[in-house]
């Protein structure tokens, strides 16, 4: 285990700093000056901005001036936003994303599982049916139509209602947070009650719950002891991937609920060409996609003793 651990965190090494360089020159490849207009008030604070991002050496100084940066934990100083640090940004603001992040994914994770144990257990009937309609409108439907239709809806029950039952937009209260998370996590978890559903079914066909059944097993121990146990296993594979996504993901239900995470300043920070915050925040999102992977490969070999991990 030791041994694998090890591997896996170099290879994570590798694959952020694969992020990183295809970022750089992604970047770079972009037209426009990043210190255009408005960005740089004077001459003074342009020279300053080359000087510490070396902008006026050629690409590779450039290259390894980033790279050493991004090895001390400085993603630089934001070209827009005056006197703010990219570490801030990330500092104040990924706690508000990873928030609805984590609610989002319980609400996905546990919806997953239970809707496709039931259309599993169900199978061809009327619950499998109308719950496999409702798994393939999650799944094709876009975030931002979910999104939208949400705050309408919202909008319209308040309306009816006469009262604020819960805020269309903003963040503070835990009322603030039950729709965009519920939005948010929509997607994986008809994602993830498809993947359930067929493991599931697998399991439910093969032979040690034959013989379970024969033994004479109570139906509840099969179904928690030996189906729902080994037919999980495929969902916590996708489940550390899809945290990252979901929670450094939610760029577009951030953005309409007008909530202040990460991912609405990352929209900015394109739509205002910050090199520093896209490049930052790109760099912060990968090296947090590839924890989440190594730590559910090493929770997996954990869950099931028969993965060996080598």
């Amino acid at each position: 285990m030791g041994r694998y651990a090890v591997k896996r965190l170099i290879q994570g090494v590798i694959t952020v700093w694969f992020i990183a360089t295809a970022t750089f020159f992604a970047m770079h490849a972009v037209p426009g000056d990043p210190l255009s207009g408005d960005k740089a008030l004077t001459e003074k604070i342009r020279a300053n901005l080359e000087a510490k991002y070396g902008l006026d050496q050629p690409l590779m100084t450039q290259y390894a001036i980033y790279l050493g940066n991004i090895a001390q934990g400085d993603f630089g100083i934001s070209f827009t936003q005056e006197n703010r640090e990219v570490n801030d940004i990330i500092r104040e603001h990924f706690p508000v994303s990873a928030t609805l992040g984590i609610l989002a994914i319980v609400f996905a994770g546990l919806g997953g599982v239970l809707w496709g144990a039931l259309t599993a257990i169900y199978r061809n009937r009327l619950p499998d049916t109308i719950i496999m309609f409702l798994v393939i409108l999650g799944i094709s439907v876009p975030s931002f139509v979910i999104a939208a239709l949400g705050q309408l809806s919202l909008v319209n029950i308040n309306e009816w209602t006469g009262v604020s039952i819960l805020p269309v937009g903003g963040w503070g209260t835990v009322w603030h947070m039950i729709v965009p998370s519920m939005v948010l996590g929509l997607g994986t978890m008809a994602y993830l009650t498809r993947l359930m559903r067929s493991s599931m079914l697998e399991i439910i066909n093969s032979d040690f719950v034959r013989t379970a059944k024969s033994k004479g097993v109570p139906p509840t121990q099969i179904f928690t002891r030996h189906q729902l146990r080994n037919a999980i296993l495929p969902v916590i594979t996708v489940l550390g991937p899809s945290i990252a996504t979901i929670t450094t993901g939610g760029f577009v239900v951030e953005i309409i609920f007008a909530i202040p995470g990460l991912g609405r300043y990352f929209v900015q920070a394109v739509q205002q060409l910050d090199y520093t915050v896209i490049m930052g925040t790109t760099v912060f999102y990968g090296a947090f996609l590839v924890f989440m992977v190594i730590l559910v490969d090493l929770i997996y070999g954990l869950i099931d003793p028969r993965v060996r991990l080598e």
